[in-house]
């Protein structure tokens, strides 16, 4: 079996830096070995994806299906080949409300792919290890959630990774492994970077359509480039701002929610007593350095000029510098500016809501910076799942929209983060394909 030492593998993986020229990002993403490079027909193979998806934590339904859905095209690609299909995914985080089991995704997952996928209650013990062996072409099972296994909580580097017992009790029963979860690509787990080191590997159809988004928004025609950010993340999104002007990758950064507040504040600007006390809570208050530094250096970030306030349970619009309510939404001089700011843009990225969308009052922002967005000539990409819930599913299916299925793998390549679950195939391509 190809093998190589230690120190490559840590220097192709985690050293590894996209080239800038003129601030333009030239990533290789095309040369990640997609399933036109591999041979899964009549193959056993051992299937990755990321079906980790929302659920109700009192009955523990899952409450959102998109990922289920988005992967079933790729388990019925595989069994349309004729492989003998082991699929693995997690389900949350050991301790946390949406940790639980893999049953009702692979029950999902045989309605919407037309095929029976059977649950094996087993990760890689002899049960699970008995069901592979026993798998013919065209039929599929899924094991449980990864997480059960302790190892796979923990990142490594690939050459570690290779040589857990979650790697090393399965690969040997597979003649080809494929990573379709994306979003899980920014982690350096067994699952997604110990089985490349093993097998010959490729990515699979959902995670080659995010590359091919990423690959397209880092050229140089999709220039000016307009990033709306929102949400309640702001650690997430600082550092995803700090990468983006580093490297130049941002024309234009429209803030909104608490990100937005905070650039207020690191700006010198009065928000009120109120709104400064609940960021005081959230403990975020610390970002102030960061963003300020990110100011100085003439980063091109833009702040709401007006607002949808709540004060004594009454909704009202206030403009910057005479706020007194709590801040719920943008208001709508602001939609008007922002929209300004993205007439022009070859892409537009959007993550997190730019208000309380749980409350319908304050929902408007976020459906409007949409709609602007949509009316737009623009490339858009729905980085969050929070704001893919308003895009219609007709608009995405016809490429107007590209809903990620990764947003902080999405965000981090795009900012120009070496993905170790994309690299790890690349090398992979090198040690099995020939490449």
């Amino acid at each position: 079996m190809p093998s190589l030492n230690s120190a490559f593998i840590k220097i192709y993986i985690y050293g590894r830096k996209y080239s800038s020229r003129s601030g333009i990002l030239r990533s290789s993403f095309s040369s990640v070995p997609t399933l036109r490079h591999l041979d899964v027909r009549g193959k056993r193979i051992f299937l990755r994806i990321d079906v980790n998806v929302p659920v109700d934590p009192e009955t523990m339904n899952i409450v959102d299906d998109r990922r289920i859905r988005i992967h079933s095209s790729t388990v019925k690609q595989l069994i349309d080949a004729d492989a003998a299909l082991a699929i693995a995914s997690h389900q949350g985080r050991p301790g946390e409300a949406g940790f639980t089991t893999m049953e009702k995704h692979a029950e999902l997952l045989s309605k919407y792919a037309g095929v029976e996928v059977k649950f094996i209650d087993d990760v890689c013990g002899p049960t699970a290890r008995k069901a592979i062996e026993s798998l013919k072409p065209g039929e599929a099972l899924m094991l449980n959630n990864l997480r059960l296994a302790s190892e796979e909580v923990i990142e490594a580097t690939p050459e570690k990774q290779a040589s857990t017992y979650l790697v090393q009790r399965l690969a040997p029963l597979f003649e080809a492994y494929v990573n379709d979860a994306f979003a899980t690509a920014h982690r350096s787990q067994p699952s997604i970077v110990g089985f490349p080191l093993v097998l010959p590997s490729a990515a699979g159809p959902v995670m080659e359509k995010e590359l091919l988004q990423l690959d397209d928004l880092m050229s140089e025609g999709r220039t000016p480039r307009v990033f709306v950010f929102g949400g309640a993340r702001v650690y997430d999104l600082v550092k995803v701002i700090e990468n983006l002007v580093a490297k130049g990758m941002a024309d234009r950064i429209l803030t909104t929610g608490l990100l937005a507040n905070l650039v207020l504040l690191a700006k010198g600007v009065n928000i009120g007593l109120e709104n400064l006390k609940y960021l005081e809570e959230r403990g975020v208050l610390t970002l102030i350095p960061r963003i300020r530094h990110l100011l100085m250096k003439g980063a091109p970030i833009e702040t709401p000029i007006d607002f949808k306030v709540l004060s004594n349970g009454e909704v009202r619009e206030e403009v910057l510098g005479r706020i007194s309510g709590k801040i719920m939404d943008v208001g709508p001089s602001t939609i008007d500016m922002y929209r300004e700011f993205m007439k022009e843009a070859k892409a537009i990225v959007m993550k997190g809501p730019a208000g309380v969308i749980e409350d319908s009052r304050f929902r408007d922002g976020t459906v409007k910076l949409i709609n602007e967005a949509l009316l737009t000539r623009a490339c858009i990409t729905i980085a969050g799942g929070h704001l893919s819930q308003f895009v219609n599913e007709e608009e995405a299916a016809a490429g107007k929209v590209h809903v990620t299925t990764g947003a902080n793998a999405f965000l981090l390549a795009l900012s120009g983060e070496a993905l170790p679950g994309v690299e790890i195939l690349k090398l992979s391509a090198r040690m099995f394909l020939g490449w």
